[in-house]
């Protein structure tokens, strides 16, 4: 029988307030920053967001999805075969992420949210000729460079662009096709997140953990973003190495594993960190290693196409680097962002992930090879990939976005809370709190 952390509902309370609290405290001090000097780049401290309470298509939408989740999440997933389950949280993930971003109307919420002046959208006409745009990749990157690209194509690696330009060329172009393209995919991450949980841990957690996945908070921004993508494609990565490793067709998914892996490090530079997280996967089944000889020959897939074709991966991050001080990246204070990047987080992860993460510290330290041992082990790898990136000073703001493919491994840690009904109430009311009141930036 799995053993859980200790069941205290008034220490899950205290994290919650905790958590309350620090958000509470980046909001007030962050006003005052931004109103004396102008150096957050931000009208909403920790958010990227303005005021703005608004209604939308989308509302009675994302209301029911949040009462019958509440209503009926936790007893569903409790019963339903396993690949209903999956199926179930898929479905019930888009249609929270789509109703969440109707809100806002279908053009500004998905059809016209990829194709804004910072947007992949806006350079597809520049990859005609892919194997010389590549070649000239890093040439664009520095805001004095001819031709500059916009701060979302420079930021990534190319394969983040090349995904909308492929999509373009097979029929799928324009800004609607990119944002339901990026929530589609973007949904099944959460489903990767359980058949993780479910290998490494055990299933009676990650069924716990489904009706949490499903009702993320972080849909907000999942929403026609191409971080939702991000995160689909690594989280995918993690779920077939964890198979591998267990011994499920190592060949066929470490190889799979390796091949997503790859393309993970080429569109985003910040998930190289899924290391972390790939280390924590290595560690709960190192019993079976073979398999990752067939992930390494994945893994240099991507890397040896893109090189071959001319961009040169470490060579555009150093340019990067210096892009980012150039801009904002180069006024805004890391004294303020790296405590505000997790409070941010707080809307993101929502309330109940906070007391979530206190149980998860208590399965670590009592240590032993549990079932929810082993979900803390994952849980905090995820929480450490995140605090290395907030550390390393190349994510001041805007982490409700970019560190979403991190962020949503945090959610699982919800499945040792008791009381499911009550915290899915909380995270769902949060989620459309932030929607309804603000409007959100990217």
């Amino acid at each position: 029988m799995t053993r859980e952390p200790s069941r205290d509902p008034r220490r899950d309370l205290y994290a919650a307030a905790a958590a309350a609290l620090l958000l509470a405290t980046a909001a007030v001090v962050g006003t005052a920053i931004e109103h004396r000097d102008g150096t957050l780049f931000v009208d909403w401290p920790p958010l990227l967001a303005d005021w703005g309470p608004h209604t939308g298509p989308g509302t009675p939408a994302a209301i029911v999805v949040a009462v019958a989740v509440v209503a009926y999440g936790p007893s569903l997933a409790a019963r339903l075969p396993w690949r209903g389950l999956l199926f179930t949280v898929w479905g019930t993930g888009t249609a929270w992420i789509f109703s969440l971003a109707l809100v806002d109307g279908w053009h500004r919420g998905i059809a016209r949210r990829l194709t804004t002046r910072y947007e992949y959208l806006q350079v597809i006409d520049r990859f005609q000729d892919i194997p010389a745009t590549l070649r000239d990749f890093t040439g664009h990157i520095l805001i004095g460079s001819p031709d500059h690209w916009p701060a979302h194509i420079a930021g990534h690696p190319p394969a983040a662009t090349l995904t909308f330009v492929y999509l373009d060329r097979i029929g799928l172009g324009g800004g609607a096709w990119a944002g339901v393209w990026c929530i589609v995919t973007g949904a099944t991450a959460a489903v990767a997140i359980l058949v993780t949980v479910r290998t490494l841990a055990d299933e009676r957690l990650a069924r716990r953990a489904a009706p949490f996945l499903a009702l993320a908070p972080g849909a907000v921004w999942l929403g026609a973003s191409a971080d939702a993508w991000f995160a689909a494609v690594a989280t995918w990565a993690v779920a077939l190495l964890a198979l591998a490793v267990t011994g499920r067709r190592p060949r066929l998914t470490g190889l799979a594993s390796g091949l997503l892996f790859g393309l993970t490090v080429y569109l985003s530079y910040g998930l190289t960190l899924y290391v972390v997280i790939a280390a924590a996967v290595l560690f709960l089944g190192s019993e079976r290693l073979r398999p990752l000889l067939f992930a390494g020959a994945g893994f240099l897939v991507v890397p040896l196409v893109l090189t071959g074709l001319g961009f040169n991966w470490w060579e555009a991050y150093d340019l990067l680097v210096t892009r980012y001080d150039q801009g904002a990246g180069g006024t805004r204070p890391q004294s303020y962002w790296v405590w505000a990047n997790l409070a941010c987080q707080v809307l993101v992860v929502g309330l109940a992930t906070a007391a979530g993460l206190r149980r998860t510290g208590v399965a670590l330290l009592r240590g032993g090879s549990t079932a929810a041992f082993r979900l803390a082990v994952l849980v905090a790898a995820a929480l450490t990939a995140m605090l290395v990136a907030d550390l390393s000073g190349m994510s001041k703001a805007e982490t409700e976005r970019i560190w979403l493919p991190f962020a949503l491994w945090l959610l699982p840690s919800c499945a040792f809370l008791t009381g499911p009904r009550g915290w899915l109430a909380v995270q769902a009311g949060l989620a459309l709190l932030v929607n309804h009141l603000l409007r959100t930036g990217w």
